[in-house]
């Protein structure tokens, strides 16, 4: 059966690790959930971002197995005016530039933070908001936020990509969240 758009999109959450819908390969969002019900989805997506100061959100992160995610990195850099950003469906391809590490935090797993080594340089192909596509080619920290997100699209969290040392650093914050999920 089919992923559908939540009912109440305006009331969606950001849900914890290890909660089994953030290891969930994602549907694609389909043509004829274009609408309000999506626009009222990422409305609320934007503001939960903002009020966890994050610079992505993946549907995922919301209960919401739908391939989009929403970002706005202004946080993380030099330009305040960076501007909202929507991705439905997206595709990366033409990864280049250097394989960079970062340490790498996640709205999903608070207070973990893991050094996540990616290339630098990225094509994404997706649609907006309103269906329109997007070809766009980026390098920089815009690209880990590509990155970071559309591994949540396809069920992967950063505790997938913990160094042995990283699991010991951080074994008791998961144990945390795995015993306030149960």
């Amino acid at each position: 059966m089919p992923v559908a758009l939540p009912e109440h999109p305006e009331k969606v959450r950001v849900i914890l690790y290890p909660d089994p819908r953030l290891k969930k390969v994602s549907e694609p969002v389909a043509d004829d959930e274009f609408g309000p019900r999506l626009r009222t989805l990422v409305e609320r997506m934007f503001e939960l971002m903002r009020e966890h100061e994050g610079v992505g959100l993946a549907a995922p992160q919301v209960g919401v197995n739908k391939r989009l995610f929403v970002m706005n990195a202004s946080l993380k850099t030099e330009n305040p005016d960076e501007p909202d950003r929507v991705y439905i469906n997206p595709v990366l391809s033409e990864p280049g530039g250097e394989n960079e590490p970062f340490k790498e935090g996640c709205l999903s797993l608070p207070e973990i933070n893991v050094n996540v080594t990616r290339p630098t340089a990225l094509r994404i192909q997706a649609r907006d908001i309103d269906g329109n596509e997007i070809n766009e080619t980026a390098d920089g920290f815009i690209t880990r936020v590509w990155q970071h997100e559309t591994d949540h699209l396809d069920g992967i969290l950063i505790t997938d990509k913990m160094s042995p040392v990283e699991k010991m650093a951080n074994r008791r914050k998961l144990r945390e969240l795995e015993a306030s999920f149960k």
